[in-house]
């Protein structure tokens, strides 16, 4: 057993040079944790190089914040996944208390300076606070909703507002075009009770503290006491556009998984995960009131991640007509309106989404305001390699009743960015390893489109692109031909959803150029519902994770 300090376990690498050896070191107890506790050396002026702190893994422990520990066990360097950045932990063996006076530690503090750093600068710095006591002072503005998770994220305005990015109207932070990954300071409450329920644009108005925790390929502050804040309060948008005769209004919503089953714990691939209620939890509901309330009942609803009758069960069932039709008739128990619904099945597990579910694009219309070319429904891209596993796009050609003038709809989902890298990753940082993917993806959708108008059928291309207005998957989507509608707004309302604090539209609609000279487009984004938070320590009572977005075309 080979004693060592704390500094000298961790090296100045990622890697500990002490990793899959038995060692001994000592140090204050900074943080508890369900899995373990942080300790660190005391009366030590950090040097930037290097970390002097650990974290002890240990679901069997006795020790408490303050206390000083020797620490018997084995060094490893941890890994959450392959191309994860390395975590120098001791997987504790046994644990001795020292003493249980508190011992002096400077805490480092993070500011808007700390962070006026490249990428590549600000992953080695954070590398060596790994584990040790940080503080952020009173005064930030949260840029994400609480989640079920307790996780926080800010911008540094106790000063002054951060101007290093653009601010929507609530404070929140729109994403870098030039630095899309730019990482925020965080803070996980892992007690729920101390957890706070709060919305974007509230305000901490005390510090906070704790060792900085590297989890879920980020860096964010243990926190395990209360915190306070300023309450922001957060409308829900409605739309200004509304139908007329000779155009169409079409709203996008993605529904998040939404089936009408209460699954079976037997049946499902993760129970932990994949039993969801929707039904009894509100969210038909709170998606009708959504189309009625919000959108103003649109002529076309272009929906995304609709599931299967038995949700998340694994089975054969690829039929949705139960989620499509309590939709319906929740809706008509709010308007009166009787939407019809439209979609192809997926084959069994053929494109992607939760296990068991068979997520896929549909559309639900307002017989009344629509007809539908039956003929023209399709999907296509199934011969296509870019499209193996994932959703392929469903089109539609609409007839606006009034003028007899049609529009096709090309109802998209794209590969999502959940295997990108993250930019604390020691080999390929930020790569996005479905970039190519979606690009190719993007291509087949061009090319459809420019077949449909060369053909005398106008067209417009919407659902959810996965990617932002300034990346190749659009240009290479929008090509000479087209025109993004979200280019048509303010920069600052340019958002549907909040990534860690980096709000992003990831829901486009895409027109033939001649329609935005012409002036027959309008475009909106209903804002609000990825703005409010949900009750940490609690299922998400969100009926989607995006903002909704409504166009209106004029034929």
């Amino acid at each position: 057993m080979t004693t060592v300090a704390i500094r000298e376990l961790q090296g100045e690498s990622y890697n500990s040079p002490y990793a899959e050896q038995n060692i001994t070191t000592r140090g204050i107890v900074t943080g508890v944790l369900r899995r373990g506790f942080f300790i660190q050396t005391p009366d030590k002026e950090w040097d930037g190089k290097g970390s002097d702190a650990v974290f002890v893994f240990s679901h069997n422990r006795t020790v408490s914040v303050g206390s000083e520990v020797e620490v018997e066990g084995k060094c490893v360097d941890y890994l959450k996944h392959d191309i994860a950045k390395p975590v120098t932990q001791i997987y504790l063996n046994e644990a001795r208390v020292i003493s249980t006076r508190t011992k002096f530690i400077k805490m480092i503090e993070i500011d808007q300076a700390f962070l006026n750093k490249t990428n590549d600068e600000l992953a080695l710095i954070l590398n060596s606070l790994e584990g040790m006591l940080v503080k952020i002072d009173a005064g930030q503005t949260f840029i994400a909703p609480s989640n079920p998770f307790g996780d926080y994220v800010l911008a540094l305005d106790a000063q002054q507002p951060d101007t290093s990015v653009i601010r929507s109207s609530d404070g929140g932070a729109l994403i870098d075009a030039q630095n899309p990954l730019r990482w925020f300071p965080g803070f996980r409450v892992t007690n729920y009770n101390l957890a706070k329920r709060l919305n974007l644009g509230a305000k901490l108005t005390s510090s906070i503290e704790g060792p900085l925790n590297y989890r879920v390929d980020a860096y964010q502050i243990s926190v395990s006491q209360p915190f306070d804040f300023e309450p922001h309060f957060i409308p829900l948008d409605k739309a200004d556009i509304s139908s007329s005769d000779a155009s169409l209004t079409i709203m996008t919503l993605n529904c998040f998984n939404l089936d009408p089953c209460v699954e079976s714990s037997d049946l499902v691939m993760n129970p932990n995960q994949d039993v969801d209620d929707d039904w009894g939890e509100g969210r038909f509901h709170t998606l009708a009131q959504a189309v009625v309330l919000q959108s103003n009942s649109p002529d076309i609803v272009a929906l995304q991640e609709i599931q299967d009758n038995d949700g998340a069960e694994i089975s054969d069932v690829v039929d949705a007509s139960q989620t499509y039709e309590l939709l319906i008739k929740t809706i008509k128990q709010l308007s009166g309106v009787e939407y019809k619904w439209i979609d192809i099945p997926p084959e069994v597990g053929a494109d992607g989404g939760q296990p068991g579910g068979n997520i896929r694009n549909g559309y639900l219309y307002n017989p009344v305001r629509v007809d539908v070319d039956l003929k023209s429904v399709r999907v296509f891209g199934s011969e296509d390699p870019s499209f193996e596993g994932s959703r392929k796009p469903l089109v539609c050609e609409f007839i606006e009743i009034s003028s007899s003038k049609r529009l096709a709809v090309i109802n998209i989902h794209l590969a999502s960015k959940r295997h990108q890298t993250s930019i604390f990753a020691p080999d390929g940082a930020g790569i996005d390893h479905k970039e190519a993917t979606r690009i190719a993806q993007a291509k087949v959708i061009r090319l459809e489109a420019q077949s449909l108008y060369e053909r005398g059928t106008n067209y417009y291309i919407t659902g959810d692109f996965n990617d932002t207005e300034h990346s190749n998957t659009l240009k290479e989507l929008v090509g000479n031909q087209s025109t993004n509608l979200v280019l048509e707004l303010p920069e600052a309302e340019r958002y549907d959803y909040n990534h860690r604090g980096k709000l992003q539209v990831l829901m486009h609609g895409v027109v033939h150029k001649s329609v935005v000279e012409k002036g027959h487009a309008e475009y909106e984004i209903i804002h609000g519902n990825e703005l409010i938070g949900v009750e940490p320590g609690k299922d998400s009572d969100k009926p989607s994770d995006h903002a909704y977005v409504l166009a209106k075309i004029k034929l």
